[in-house]
């Protein structure tokens, strides 16, 4: 080998050796991530960045299964009680907040794991976010008329026709997101989706290794209905009231989630307190699958065998965290 190409393989060696390595553990709601994350930051002495889109919020404790004081007491984490619940933060400034926090952690010598249920969020720290053309005021007006009009729904399907991919991601309710996706279209002749997969390419500067909790599907929801009961019974009703009388608005976002929403609308008087937790589980139930779904596409995920997902999660992170020559 002459001397340059020996120069370059070499500068090449210590670029990749420079590059901060990211664990992330990953898996829908209620599959027992968190818990995994406190066991292999405890042995590994690694720092926790939180992924979870509503864990963000000061208040909002109970219904988020939020980490307790002595959780964080015992391993770092990071993005917790970050914002009031009436400052929403979103996934551009999510994907700031926790690259600082990923460079803090590693500056330091430690060893930083994202954790969460939040796709996006995660998704966007290995690939950036598509950020697509400027908004057209022009655009969502007649699509808001057309909602107006014929509802939501009616958009979904003109959408699911245009770009099936970004349908199936896409609550048929989401006006916000069905309205980007047909303006992407409109204005580049493209489904925003082909923008979304050709752009998720693009290299984070992160060398990562992503774990999936996989958990079957019947003791899955059968552990979200037990943890939302224990939340209730934990004092969930009361969380709420109090965001509620500290004038936060319940209708916006992250107040209008799963079970806030519930549970407010029985404080309204608008259902029975019975009716309001059914409905929560649903939906959280829902949710889970769609998080499934999500997740399932993602090649990169190593996902673990549910009786030993604990000894083989630490010993993959362990290689991937110490073995510093090769992935």
């Amino acid at each position: 080998m002459s001397g340059s190409h020996q120069e370059a393989s070499a500068r090449a060696g210590v670029e990749k050796s420079a590059r901060i390595r990211i664990g992330f553990i990953v898996g829908p709601t209620g599959s027992g991530k968190s818990a995994l994350a406190m066991q292999i930051a405890e042995r590994l002495g690694a720092e926790i960045i939180n992924a979870d889109s509503r864990q963000f919020y000061r208040g909002m404790d109970l219904g988020t299964a939020k980490p307790s004081p002595d959780d964080r007491r015992r391993v770092p984490h990071h993005l917790i009680d970050v914002r009031d619940p009436g400052q929403p933060l979103d996934v551009a400034e999510f994907g700031a907040m926790a690259r600082e926090a990923i460079t803090e952690v590693a500056g330091r010598g430690g060893r930083p794991i994202v954790v969460g249920g939040s796709g996006l969020y995660l998704r966007v720290l290995r690939g950036g976010i598509f950020q697509g053309p400027a908004a057209s005021a022009d655009i969502r007006c007649k699509y808001a008329k057309v909602a107006d009009e014929r509802g939501a729904p009616y958009l979904h399907e003109r959408l699911r026709e245009i770009d099936p991919l970004a349908a199936m991601r896409i609550g048929v309710n989401d006006l916000y997101r069905i309205t980007r996706a047909l303006e992407v279209f409109e204005l580049t002749g493209e489904p925003i989706s082909v923008h979304q997969g050709r752009h998720r390419f693009a290299d984070a500067g992160y060398d990562a290794l992503t774990v999936g909790v996989e958990v079957e599907r019947k003791r899955l929801y059968e552990a979200i209905d037990a943890r939302f009961d224990q939340m209730i019974a934990a004092g969930l009703v009361d969380e709420v009231r109090r965001l509620m009388k500290a004038e936060q608005a319940v209708q916006k976002s992250p107040l209008s989630t799963i079970g806030y929403k519930q549970i407010a609308s029985h404080l309204r008087g608008e259902s029975t307190i019975a009716d309001a937790i059914a409905l929560a589980k649903r939906d959280s139930r829902r949710l889970a699958k769609r998080q499934l779904t999500w997740f399932r596409r993602e090649r990169e995920i190593v996902w673990l065998d549910p009786q030993r997902g604990a000894q083989d999660a630490l010993s993959l992170f362990q290689k991937f965290f110490t073995n510093r020559g090769e992935l």
